[in-house]
């Protein structure tokens, strides 16, 4: 099933309703992610932001980064690549994680992939789901050596 990213176009709208000041760091950092190809880390992002506001620290890379997350514009994924990674996909979805290189790739389902029995739940008040897939990505797969 094909879904098209949640994105908010008016993200200085956002950034007023909560009565934050719509700057150029944020909205560079929040088109960084918007415009990013995967799911990138903090480091990935200042990179791209860097091009257009060459003084930005990483510091301030992270702030927005999280203050996107409380808006709800970006989602923050600890997918146990070695860095939090920033999904601009706000709806509900699961990912495909390659083992060789980290890349990150979106996976939309009609249904959820499973339920934990009642008799599991060990009084946990499920509230999301969150499935992560691991293999190899076609250019890792390339490089698997052969047996």
């Amino acid at each position: 099933m094909q879904q098209s990213l949640s994105v908010t176009p008016a993200i200085d709208e956002a950034l007023r309703e909560r009565g934050l000041k719509v700057t150029p760091q944020r909205l560079a950092v929040h088109r960084a992610v918007m415009e990013s190809v995967g799911h990138p880390d903090a480091a990935e992002i200042w990179t791209a932001v860097r091009r257009e506001q060459p003084n930005i620290s990483l510091r301030t890379v992270y702030e927005v980064l999280h203050t996107l997350t409380d808006l709800g514009e970006v989602r923050e994924l600890d997918l146990a690549t070695g860095s939090i990674r920033f999904d601009p996909t706000t709806s509900y979805h699961h990912h495909l994680v390659c083992t060789g290189c980290g890349a990150v790739a979106d996976v939309f389902l009609d249904d959820p992939p499973a339920e934990v029995p009642a008799a599991q739940q060990q009084g946990f008040a499920i509230h999301a789901q969150e499935v992560t897939f691991r293999g190899l990505c076609p250019p890792c797969k390339r490089e698997e050596p052969r047996e």
